[in-house]
């Protein structure tokens, strides 16, 4: 690049001009811009659809034809379209980022929203995998114009010149590519005609591809294949299906129509017949304007519909520079709210009228309706007869369970769950497993759709209470029993009470609920904590509840450990059912009660080896 000179006045400035280095351009397109060589066919198609367009602007009567050819040892395609004189070859070909569907150039203004191309970039892509690039054209503009030739080279050079009439005798353009060394799988005929009718099936022209065999053949496909009449709708569906299985290989559980014209965009979404992953980021196929933009749009549909994948053709949605993704602006956001309540749409609809369907489609994919009824009470009051959950009375829609239950418990953790649901089962109390993901904030939404159903997280107080009370008198001949136990466990921060409950095989129950488990993390950090940490630690000492230790009375080992006369071998006997019942919670185990399950285990197996007691004093 040149440079003014940094003073003087007006009169004495001079007008420079950037130097551009092509080589170091197509290197940046290449390694930095285009995600593969690939688009060098989007480009060809691109131009030459612009410009038959342009000319089917001037003249609406005008023969449009496209006709790619590859031979292995270069690739062409042939257009009737605008074509340029000299003076535009001069100016729209070897100026970098000049465009002639630029607005207000060459009278094209009104059709400039019908063009693909908006960014200039031109045939400078075609060099990613071209050496040399020869463009023959005749304006249809000027038709007294003789035919021009702008033959350009990787190194940034490039002559033009008239030919002879006979050259080009009808306006349009023929562009010629030769291969760059190790570029040339890029142009074998076969890789050809698959880039061109990836990129260029739904394009609103016809399209042929030549190869060396001289047999021309279709490269577009049109209409799309959610446009197209069908003789039934269930050979419609059969046609998507295998749409769907050539496009992303699997057969679609359902399919979803998008039709919105006030943003320009029709297509298709298919359902998955497998569930996947909430985090997956799914891989959308856009076209722009009959040109396939790309075939991993992942910012088109709302995260919560990640069980859908879909084809859809736009006219309104921007490109980002490499032509390669959508531009996430605030179109783009209007038509993916769009796109989603056509999803929630299509839900309602099933809902509505085909029960089984919905029925079919929830079995594989109700986390991600649960994900959308997190924000949607509606849609949450719609799917409560269907959406299924894990509860103490089975499997059941959250319809069934409030209608059984008017206070309902959950469980934040699934092992929580598992420990608990016998028990409550067995004495009626009512908790679902909100342990899954989007389980609990649609528990919370249930109250305000469903007025008269009291929700809360499962609490140690409100199981004990469901279990039944022993009678006075057994409490109290257990009294002695229940103070060893208690006194046993009270440096756990664990409190001990008797009931009975089922089922029988149980013999004691570990119950904390959020609080008894903040305070408990609480104190294992102040005692790994230094003096400063520990002090501070210390004075966030709560009041909260403790964790409880339920010992079942309906349990015969629970009543022999009673009738132990060895306060020693009772305590044991405590500290390895407080160690059993927190495994069975699958409670992570601080560093106190793994000493403590240690020394209740060694303690047994050295009471067991050395009893210290006569057969007649020993355990029943």
């Amino acid at each position: 690049m040149t440079s003014s000179a940094p003073s003087g006045t007006d009169s004495d400035a001079t007008s420079n001009t950037f130097q551009v280095d092509l080589r170091g351009l197509v290197d940046l397109l290449s390694h930095h811009l285009y995600s593969s060589p690939r688009v060098y066919v989007r480009e060809l198609l691109q131009n030459a659809v612009d410009a038959v367009t342009a000319r089917r602007t001037q003249d609406p009567e005008a023969v449009i034809r496209i006709r790619l050819a590859a031979t292995g040892a270069s690739v062409s395609i042939e257009d009737t379209g605008i074509g340029l004189t000299e003076d535009e070859v001069h100016t729209l070909l070897a100026t970098i980022g000049r465009s002639s569907k630029r607005g207000g150039e060459h009278g094209l203004e009104s059709a400039r929203q019908e063009f693909l191309g908006q960014f200039g970039i031109g045939l400078l892509a075609c060099f990613v995998v071209a050496r040399q690039i020869r463009v023959v054209t005749r304006s249809a503009r000027t038709p007294e114009a003789p035919p021009v030739e702008w033959l350009a080279s990787d190194d940034g050079s490039y002559t033009v010149r008239t030919l002879p009439e006979d050259a080009r005798t009808e306006p349009g353009t023929t562009v010629h590519l030769e291969p760059r060394p190790g570029a040339e799988e890029w142009m074998t005929p076969a890789r050809v005609a698959e880039l061109a009718r990836d990129f260029g099936s739904l394009l609103p022209y016809d399209i042929t591809f030549t190869g060396p065999d001289g047999k021309e053949e279709p490269v577009t496909d049109r209409p799309a294949v959610w446009d197209r009449e069908h003789p039934t709708p269930a050979a419609r569906r059969v046609a998507l299906a295998g749409h769907c299985a050539r496009t992303f290989g699997f057969t679609p559980l359902d399919t979803i129509d998008f039709d919105l014209p006030v943003a320009g965009v029709r297509g298709v979404a298919y359902v998955l017949p497998e569930p996947t992953s909430p985090a997956h980021r799914a891989g959308h196929r856009v076209y722009l304007k009959g040109m396939l933009l790309t075939d991993h749009a992942d910012n088109l549909l709302p995260d919560w519909a990640f069980f859908v994948r879909a084809v859809l053709d736009t006219d309104t949605l921007r490109p980002t520079a490499s032509r390669e993704n959508l531009y996430d602006d605030d179109t783009l956001a209007a038509v993916r709210e769009a796109l989603g309540t056509r999803v929630r749409d299509w839900l309602a609809e099933l809902a509505a009228g085909e029960p089984e369907r919905l029925a079919a489609f929830l079995r594989v994919h109700h986390l991600g309706v649960k994900s959308l009824a997190r924000h949607d009470a509606e849609l949450l009051d719609l799917m409560l007869p269907w959406l299924p959950f894990e509860t103490s009375d089975g499997q059941l829609s959250l319809e069934e369970f409030s209608a059984a239950h008017q206070d309902i418990h959950f469980t934040r953790t699934v092992e929580e769950f598992r420990q608990i649901a016998p028990i409550a089962a067995a004495h009626g109390l009512g908790v679902i497993n909100a342990g899954y993901t989007y389980d609990a904030d649609l528990l919370a939404l249930l109250p305000g759709i469903r007025p008269g159903i009291k929700v809360s997280e499962l609490d140690a107080g409100a199981v004990t209470e469901r279990l039944d009370p022993v009678d006075t008198a057994a409490e109290f001949a257990l009294a002695g029993f229940l103070a060893t136990a208690r006194a046993r466990l009270d440096a756990q921060d664990c409190d001990v009470s008797l009931r009975a409950f089922q089922p029988v095989t149980v013999p004691a129950l570990f119950l904390d609920d959020r609080q008894a488990r903040q305070e408990r993390d609480r104190a294992t950090a102040q005692e790994n904590a230094d003096s400063l940490w520990s002090d501070i630690l210390g004075s966030l000492r709560g009041s909260a509840p403790r964790a409880r230790l339920v010992l079942n009375h309906n349990n015969p080992l629970i009543r022999r450990i009673a009738a132990l006369p060895d306060a020693e071998l009772t305590g044991m006997a405590i500290e390895s059912l407080y160690g059993q019942a927190l495994l069975m919670s699958q409670r992570p185990l601080r560093p106190a009660d793994s000493t403590l399950l240690n020394r209740a285990f060694l303690g047994l197996l050295e009471w067991a080896t050395h009893p210290t007691t006569s057969p007649e004093e020993g355990p029943q």
